[in-house]
């Protein structure tokens, strides 16, 4: 049986990721309150880039494409601790050093509120998929992701879009 994930208990953060107050994941979402989240690509050593399929049991775009790990920074944690504990967590990778920093996505509607920032590391695998967070998981080549990207394919999320585009356009 899963984790009601509902009942984490969060920051709330202002329009400047400053904390004002704390509420559970589901309140902050039901009520759009900004708070925290880590979004991390896994790039192994061809240059490819690991992407998981949502599971369908989760409430926000289930059986989706997404980033190689992401999730809510817990109250109190920081952005960095939280990054390396969700690669462990949906990946079962426990890396050697911390992920580098790319860079952060302010709150959006399309990104649910939340303050993001975006790390990268390296990692070739095998992995051990956490079966209530992932379905699904596979490495894709940057030209399939451009061509994802351009194509508008409804079986990714916007913010792996927003985050590839980004990421595309600095490296």
């Amino acid at each position: 049986m899963p984790p009601d994930s509902s009942q984490e208990i969060l920051d709330v953060v202002d329009a400047n990721d400053n904390v004002i107050g704390t509420n559970t994941r589901g309140e902050i979402h039901r009520l759009g309150l900004m708070h925290r989240a880590v979004h991390v690509l896994v790039f192994n050593r061809e240059g490819e880039l690991f992407l998981q399929k949502r599971s369908m049991r989760k409430d926000n775009n289930p059986g989706l494409w997404d980033t190689s790990a992401a999730g809510h920074v817990d109250s109190g944690e920081d952005y960095e601790n939280c990054a390396i504990r969700e690669i462990g967590e949906e990946l079962g990778v426990a890396l050697d050093k911390q992920p580098s920093y790319l860079f952060r996505l302010p709150p959006t509607e399309s990104n649910g509120m939340e303050h993001c920032k975006v790390y990268k590391c390296l990692h070739d695998g095998p992995f051990t998929l956490d079966v209530y967070e992932i379905d699904e998981g596979k490495w894709f080549t940057q030209t399939e992701l451009e061509d994802i990207c351009t194509e508008n394919d409804t079986q990714y999320t916007s913010v792996l879009k927003d985050i590839w585009q980004r990421y595309s356009s600095c490296s």
